[in-house]
């Protein structure tokens, strides 16, 4: 499988990503997208879950992304419960993108945390700001 440029959490990717990783080792469920085109790649692949036969479709076909910054002092508090959801659900994929990182295609973003939730290739959720049992259900719901 061809992820792009995406990264798994817990590889050495730009200076300003965090390094982290699941404890399950799952970091294939886990991408972050170091800058626009890797996020530009990740919602492509996203987006053709829902075609029958798409490479991505088992893997995305259920997926949350968070938009997050380095500076978000809740982007940081919630940041490590969603590591460890990846666990937790494993039917989902899990991106996060930090929207200085990525400012073409985060320009839509206007509050840190949001957390989109999508279903076969299609957005059909969104969640603004923090809170680990807030995220739990939301998670739970979509998964």
């Amino acid at each position: 499988m061809d992820a792009g440029n995406a990264k798994p959490f817990g590889s050495n990717g730009a200076d300003t990503a965090p390094v982290l990783q699941s404890n399950s080792g799952r970091a294939a469920n886990l991408r972050l997208a170091a800058n626009d085109d890797d996020m530009t790649n990740i919602v492509k692949q996203i987006k053709s879950s829902k075609s029958p036969g798409s490479i991505f479709s088992r893997l995305l076909h259920k997926a949350v992304v968070n938009y997050g910054a380095a500076w978000c002092r809740v982007c940081s508090q919630i940041l490590p419960a969603f590591v460890r959801f990846v666990d937790e659900f494993p039917k989902l994929s899990f991106v996060y993108a930090d929207i200085d990182e990525c400012p073409e295609t985060t320009q839509h973003v206007r509050y840190t945390p949001t957390f989109h939730f999508y279903r076969d290739g299609e957005r059909v959720d969104e969640m603004f700001g923090a809170g680990e049992e807030r995220l739990r259900d939301r998670l739970w719901l979509h998964s």
